[in-house]
């Protein structure tokens, strides 16, 4: 039977990904900010005049592709946070629902999680 901690090897493991997957997160966010105002800035040289009309429906369109990215990631980057934070006060990996180790693979593709794959699946039958 699996102990129900994790060890502070392990634990610094998964801090050490998690803090990789943040940093590339930011990357991406600070990449789509950056291409969202190269976009904005290249409108006001007379884009409007220069351009067909659906040229700037498309350019539009990508300001909107954009936004959804920064949206997103952003949002995946607060996940991020409340698992570094769940590491922090001791409750990460430990499902809430049945008190054993969630999953390795799980915790890697969804590091905020807090209840294992079983108890997920429970929890979602009627």
């Amino acid at each position: 039977m699996a102990k129900n901690t994790w060890t502070k090897k392990e634990l610094e493991r998964f801090r050490k990904t998690i803090q990789e997957k943040r940093e590339s997160t930011l990357d991406i966010i600070e990449s789509s900010r950056r291409t969202t105002e190269s976009m904005m800035a290249g409108e006001t040289v007379n884009a409007i005049y220069s351009s067909h009309m659906a040229d700037a429906g498309s350019d539009q369109m990508e300001r909107e592709k954009e936004f959804f990215w920064i949206t997103r990631e952003t949002t995946y980057l607060q996940y991020l946070d409340r698992a570094l934070a769940m590491l922090d006060d001791g409750t990460f990996g430990i499902c809430k629902e049945c008190g054993e180790k969630i999953e390795v693979e799980r915790l890697n593709e969804v590091p905020h999680t807090s209840t294992c794959y079983s108890c997920k699946v429970k929890s979602k039958r009627p």
